[in-house]
């Protein structure tokens, strides 16, 4: 009697040669664990080597103790290639064609020479910690730019959704080559002030049309901006653009005069018709020369490097106190006294702070 096997019955695979598979496991888990050391990564950031400044801002980024120790080692040694750049801050509510215009004027900048980094802080997701709008995907042509470096972070619980490390990455890309450096803020909550305080030239772009330039008219974000850009000047918003650059440049005269010496001037963009970009960069250029000649630039610098010192310290004695063995303690005890009306939150913290 003839026997048929199953159709469904299990033949054997072919197996792999058993010393390729071993040797190809052991190299790629190899790989995985070596790391390149800092020299190895300075080299490649002083040579222009994306990844390894890629990879140098990684570990800026982290906070993992060893990676910030590694990351301190690389930036100290980066910082007698650095500071020879141009820093421009560029803020805007959300919708205003921040990264539309980064990408038209990074564009211009790289077709003139110039080496763009464009650092962007978007926006965090309140589950994941992880950027949500993805400025690579939003500035397509600029991203595949060899003369242009993109990096997105997210921002995170930091000050006003500026990455906590902007500042040491500013260096690094400076060390890499890159002369002008664009840092990009969400453009709501203290952002502004934040970037404020670590660029040279600090661009706001507008809206016209949308009510938003009467906003302009308040203090605060007018007397920190170098110059103000109505964005999407272009078809039936044209009319409204010159409109809002007429009020603002009103509003302009009634604020003091910049310690830079310098008076703010307003600008027509359309950035998605690529019209108004090469103003942008002749009036940046303009404020070099003004803030150069009078010494303003320098001490602006030397301002911003004291600020920021202050600023560490005063994240490291943070940092410090509520890691402390004692206090990670008596945190909730105190609370929850607080929360039962046992103890007032001054006298909670006179306590703590006393141990």
């Amino acid at each position: 009697m003839k026997t048929y096997k199953s159709a469904l019955q299990e033949q054997d695979g072919i197996s792999p040669p058993k010393a390729l598979s071993t040797d190809s496991a052991k190299s790629i888990k190899a790989k995985r664990k070596s790391q390149p050391s800092i020299s190895d990564l300075v080299h490649g950031i002083t040579s222009g080597n994306i990844t390894a400044l890629s990879r140098a801002i990684t570990l800026v980024e982290s906070t993992n103790p060893t990676h910030t120790r590694k990351a301190q080692g690389i930036i100290n040694a980066c910082l007698p290639h650095a500071s020879n750049s141009i820093r421009i801050g560029i803020t805007g509510v959300p919708g205003v064609g921040k990264s539309t215009f980064i990408e038209a004027f990074g564009t211009y900048l790289t077709s003139i020479g110039k080496k763009v980094a464009v650092l962007a802080v978007d926006p965090s997701s309140s589950l994941s910690k992880g950027s949500i709008l993805g400025d690579k995907t939003r500035m397509e042509d600029l991203v595949k730019n060899k003369n242009a470096f993109i990096r997105p972070s997210a921002s995170g619980n930091s000050l006003g959704g500026v990455a906590r490390k902007t500042r040491e990455t500013i260096i690094l890309c400076e060390a890499a080559g890159f002369d002008t450096i664009i840092i990009e803020t969400v453009g709501v909550g203290q952002s502004e002030t934040a970037v404020h305080s670590m660029v040279d030239f600090f661009l706001l772009l507008k809206l016209a049309g949308a009510g938003d330039e009467l906003q302009g008219i308040k203090r605060g974000i007018i007397e920190m901006a170098d110059a103000i850009v109505i964005n999407k000047a272009d078809g039936d918003n044209l009319k409204a653009a010159k409109s809002a650059k007429l009020e603002f440049n009103r509003a302009l005269h009634l604020y003091p005069e910049k310690d830079s010496g310098w008076s703010p001037k307003v600008f027509l963009c359309s950035a998605l018709q690529k019209e108004g970009i090469e103003a942008v960069w002749r009036v940046i250029q303009d404020y070099l020369k003004t803030t150069t000649s009078n010494q303003y630039f320098e001490q602006n610098r030397n301002n911003q490097n004291t600020f920021w010192l202050l600023q560490t310290i005063e994240e490291h004695l943070k940092s410090n106190f509520y890691n402390a063995p004692k206090i990670k303690t008596k945190l909730q005890q105190q609370i929850d006294l607080v929360e039962n009306g046992k103890t007032t939150p001054f006298a909670a913290a006179e306590y703590l702070l006393s141990l």
